[in-house]
């Protein structure tokens, strides 16, 4: 067969190699020279630092207030989806990508937030926007209002944890299909909760199936739904890799330090606090992590490999650009790879911002939402 080489590219010189072999050299040559993406594993990364292309109006609490993001793909039309994040200073807030303010649950305190699609409940099946609040919260989103309303079956509004907490997220296991929760204490103490609608009433309830101590300071966690792992940051020591299902050890013996801090002899920066995924083809993707570090301009995000023994892959920070300024000393951290839109075709990055300035809104804190594919190296085919 002949094979055709775009200009630029030479001959290969294929000397005593095997006709199959030339062909294939050529060919090769042919991809690189072309600029085909590289399978998912080996996708090539962006270099240096990244910045936002949108920010969210500011919380209206002042001091540190926002704090955890959590991106909800709408189903149907993925430009309206939207980012619910926590403001500590006593609400609850869901925007939409162009950063507006589309509704504001003004309760009181709410910490770490986390979403999950297509939830069975007696009534169907519904997305889910689980949060920590006095105990574990549950909400489900409107697709036509993008609002949410409480879903959790308890008279409280909220299912009782066995201590206070802020930390939580959310597992959905890949062998039996369960959605699990997992909240966090300052103390270091974690809980996992089994969740469901044992009565058929459409509303969440949850029952506790293990708990255990990580040690120190942990607030921080995610979940990988495809793997069955659970990462926990220690605030202070560094990033903890366990097995997600309530059956795994949870001792030594069952966990693994990904990565320490620099006094542990890692190269991440106290505070380690958000972490999030990014799911590509195949088991692939990425675990990234907030060093917060102790200034604005220390603050970067190290990312990982999501496979294997999660080999560091670079290090970045969300510096100012034309739109907005960056962020710094963030605490919470999401990442979705997937279409949401023209704004951001192949994914977002949203991070909590500790210090909001110009350009942009400046005031209180908010949240920056940065196109994926200026953090992470992307896979050509969908996740």
């Amino acid at each position: 067969m002949a094979v055709m080489r775009p200009a630029g590219v030479g001959t290969v010189a294929c000397g005593t190699k095997t006709r199959i072999a030339c062909r294939l050299s050529v060919l090769l040559a042919v991809v690189i020279a072309m600029g085909f993406a590289a399978p998912a594993g080996a996708a090539v990364q962006p270099v240096g630092d990244a910045t936002a292309t949108v920010e969210t109006v500011p919380v209206l609490s002042a001091g540190d207030a926002a704090d955890d993001p959590a991106v909800w793909v709408h189903p149907s039309d993925p430009a309206r989806s939207v980012v619910i994040g926590n403001d500590k200073g006593g609400a609850l807030e869901v925007y939409d990508l162009s950063g507006a303010r589309i509704q504001r649950i003004a309760e009181g305190f709410f910490g770490n937030v986390d979403v999950r699609r297509s939830v069975p409940v007696g009534s169907g099946a519904v997305d889910v926007v689980g949060v920590y609040r006095l105990g574990l919260r549950f909400y489900s989103i409107n697709p036509a209002t993008r609002t949410l309303t409480n879903i959790t079956d308890d008279p409280t509004g909220s299912i009782r944890a066995p201590f206070g907490g802020e930390g939580f997220c959310l597992y959905r296991s890949p062998a039996s299909g369960r959605l699990s929760a997992f909240v966090n204490a300052r103390t270091g103490r974690i809980a996992q909760f089994e969740l469901g609608d044992a009565d058929g009433d459409g509303l969440i309830d949850g029952r506790q199936v293990r708990a255990w101590d990580v040690g120190g300071e942990v607030e921080g966690c995610v979940a990988d739904d495809g793997l069955g792992k659970l990462y926990v940051s220690e605030e202070a020591v560094g990033i903890w890799k366990y097995g997600a299902e309530p059956t795994a050890p949870t001792g030594p013996a069952g966990r693994v330090l990904v990565d320490g801090t620099t006094a542990n002899g890692g190269r991440l920066v106290p505070d380690v606090e958000g972490l999030t995924i990014v799911y590509q083809p195949n088991g692939t993707g990425y675990l990234i992590a907030s060093s917060q570090a102790a200034s604005n301009t220390a603050n970067f995000y190290a990312v990982y490999a999501r496979q294997g023994a999660n080999a560091f892959v670079r290090s970045f920070r969300v510096v100012n650009g034309r739109a907005t300024d960056g962020c710094g000393r963030t605490d919470g951290i999401d990442a979705v790879a997937a279409n949401l839109g023209p704004a951001f075709p192949r994914g977002m990055f949203v991070c909590q911002d500790n210090n909001n300035s110009t350009p942009g809104t400046s005031g209180n804190q908010n949240f920056k939402l940065v196109p994926l594919e200026r953090v992470v190296g992307l896979a050509t085919t969908a996740p």
